[in-house]
């Protein structure tokens, strides 16, 4: 490992993956290493389902669950948005030559006092049909999504008689006579925002992630969301041939990594079975930065297995459900992300329905009961408690560029932002997916 490199990647989870595979499209010299001896890291697809079990101490499983190989269950499941950053990264890097998607069939919110789920309504047809709301306020929700999809930013005439470049989203609800109920579900269901903060920022963030979702959904239908056949564990692998192609090279199963820094705190290279591989810059997860990062909190999972669909789903193979924060009295909102036989990650007639939410109290598994009381009857549970860690620095001084944990979220987008973060910190430009894509073709082209 006496070779010189632009950059090393340490771990082999998605951002990292991503990462790595945009840099060496860049012409970046990239070294890529794991002390792991799989791809994917924190998000990772385990198989068999002998070793779910055998990681969370539960012994074998039962007969019932079928052949273990028939199982690729997501550790930190997520959705991909349509016509979302990942997406679009998938299509400008052609790393979706590697991978076959399917539409998630359902979207739904929970609501607070029915006890009930429902599908979230995103068009003017679904406004007036949904159980959400009342009559008037079914009208007046219409009237608000029509505002919405009619908006062009460049034009003025467009905005009605709202100021988009002023306006704070409470006062768009306001003006459209919008009441809490409503506001919470548009916020946190379709705009997926995970707090409420932004009912005081601009407006304009949440139009931008209204419309996001209503051209997301009108790609492929039922849903904005998609999800790769045999799980999420096939998205860094598909990240990581691209950066092999371009002159990555990989060395899995690598211990210690350990960061190496000059007497100015610059990164110098990284060490491992005694040798050291000097870089310039080292991109990495928070569990090879050590005292480079802080504890931001925790996140509570629970992966379910059911044999059956989620209840008031419509019997759907697959959906997303979001239980937003005030509807259960918390500050962070509770998501479903529910997978089945259909997509080659549970055998025949199972499903896999993994909970998550920000952990708020010291009892994190009951703080999920809300979103467990949904699921109906559960064959087995697997909960996990992972801690929340973020950089101290930006790393332009030290070159260590650290990406944040996955949150709970069940969708790709704050995922994204954090990956782009890290490139513009990295290169000191923005992303551009146009250039990847003609640097792409460049190369297929010689």
């Amino acid at each position: 490992m006496d070779e010189t490199y632009d950059v090393i990647v340490l771990g082999t989870g998605l951002k990292e993956c991503i990462l790595s595979g945009l840099l060496s499209v860049s012409g970046k010299k990239v070294l890529h290493m794991d002390r792991n001896k799989y791809y994917g890291g924190e998000s990772a697809s385990i198989t068999p389902l002998e070793e779910l079990y055998e990681k969370f101490g539960l012994g074998s499983p039962p007969e019932s669950m079928g052949r273990g190989r028939d199982w690729n269950v997501d550790l930190i499941p997520k959705f991909l948005m349509a016509n979302g950053m990942l997406v679009k990264l998938l299509i400008h890097s052609g790393v979706t030559r590697y991978l076959e998607f399917k539409s998630c069939e359902g979207s739904y919110v929970y609501k607070s006092g029915g006890n009930k789920i429902h599908k979230v309504p995103v068009t003017e047809k679904e406004a007036l049909s949904t159980s959400l709301m009342g009559m008037f306020e079914k009208r007046r929700y219409r009237k608000f999504l029509m505002w919405v999809n009619d908006i062009d930013e460049s034009n003025p005439k467009t905005h009605g008689d709202i100021d988009i470049g002023k306006a704070t989203m409470q006062e768009v609800y306001t003006h459209f006579g919008l009441d809490e109920n409503t506001a919470d579900f548009t916020g946190h269901a379709l705009a997926l925002w995970r707090d409420d903060n932004y009912k005081q920022q601009s407006c304009i963030d949440t139009i931008r992630r209204i419309k996001l979702y209503s051209e997301s959904l009108a790609r492929y239908g039922k849903t904005p969301y998609l999800y790769p056949l045999y799980g999420l564990g096939e998205l860094p692998q598909g990240f990581a041939r691209l950066s092999a192609i371009y002159g990555g090279t990989y060395m899995l199963d690598k211990p210690e990594c350990k960061i190496h820094f000059d007497e100015n705190g610059k990164v110098t290279g990284v060490e491992s079975d005694g040798e050291t591989a000097k870089c310039s810059a080292v991109v990495c997860d928070p569990g090879y930065a050590g005292d480079k990062v802080k504890k931001v909190g925790q996140v509570v999972r629970c992966i379910c297995i059911l044999s059956h669909p989620v209840p008031n789903t419509k019997d759907s193979l697959s959906c997303q459900l979001i239980i937003p924060q005030n509807q259960v009295d918390r500050k962070s909102d509770i998501y479903v992300c529910c997978v089945s036989h259909a997509h080659n990650v549970a055998s025949k007639g199972k499903f896999l329905a993994i909970c998550s939410t920000t952990v708020e109290t010291d009892n994190p598994e009951a703080e999920l009961k809300p979103a467990l009381n949904l699921l109906g009857p559960i064959d087995q549970k697997f909960v996990s408690v992972s801690d929340l860690y973020e950089p101290i620095e930006d790393g332009t001084n030290s070159k260590l560029f650290v990406s944040s944990t996955y949150d709970a979220t069940t969708h790709f987008e704050t995922t994204c932002l954090d990956i782009l973060d890290i490139y513009k910190r990295y290169t000191g430009e923005e992303f551009d997916f146009t250039k990847v894509a003609d640097q792409i073709q460049t190369v297929a082209d010689e």
